[in-house]
């Protein structure tokens, strides 16, 4: 049998906002990096990627969370892995059901969130210890961080290489695209754009929290 669970603290609204900000995943724990980058070239990808594994992350945390006192603590991993994967099979029949173009465009990342660091950790690191209303809301909540930076690196190289937002021209014919946006280094100037913003903000916020406490 697993390891007893640790004791689930009160719920706060630290619980879910944690993974939108203070423990964003990609921008503050950077996890994730692969999907952030290779289907992030529109806005679109991005936001079917999030929701996509944000499904799987609210799919697995229940079922993590209902089994963690039978799940073995020698296969835990092997088992969390399983879970993830029924949930990543379901998402990807959905996709593949629902539009054949944005799963194309989504390829081979659709299947590999089930190695997805962001949502294995979640569920090692949280689901596995809290109960079912805690780890749904704590996943929900880094699911919605996860998609929030995959749609805003999207949104920006989608409206820098093509002159849209999600397929909406906002520039106009006489818009000269940035194809580098669209290809991959513009995802890792985009990125590093927004990991850079995302530490100034930071550091501003605990300066001032700091003056205050002083």
């Amino acid at each position: 049998m697993s390891a007893t669970s640790s004791k689930d603290k009160p719920m706060t609204a630290t619980t879910f906002t944690e993974g939108l900000w203070k423990e964003n995943p990609v921008f503050v724990m950077l996890l994730g990096l692969c999907p952030a980058l290779a289907v992030s070239n529109t806005a679109v990808n991005a936001l079917a990627m999030g929701v996509a594994s944000t499904f799987v992350l609210l799919g697995s945390s229940l079922l993590i969370s209902l089994l963690r006192n039978l799940i073995p603590k020698q296969v835990r991993i092997a088992s969390y892995i399983i879970i993830i994967a029924t949930f990543v099979t379901a998402v990807d029949y959905i996709i593949h059901a629902l539009s054949l173009e944005l799963y194309n465009a989504l390829g081979a990342f659709i299947q590999l969130i089930v190695v997805n660091c962001a949502i294995l950790g979640r569920a090692e690191a949280y689901a596995s210890k809290h109960k079912v209303g805690h780890a749904l809301v704590n996943g929900f909540g880094m699911g919605l961080g996860f998609t929030l930076a995959l749609v805003l690196v999207g949104g920006v190289r989608e409206i820098l290489g093509f002159g849209t937002l999600f397929g909406v021209s906002l520039f106009g014919a006489q818009f000269q695209p940035w194809a580098v946006f669209i290809l991959p280094p513009g995802g890792f100037f985009v990125l590093s754009f927004w990991l850079v913003v995302f530490a100034a903000v930071r550091r501003n916020r605990e300066r001032k929290e700091a003056a205050h406490g002083a």
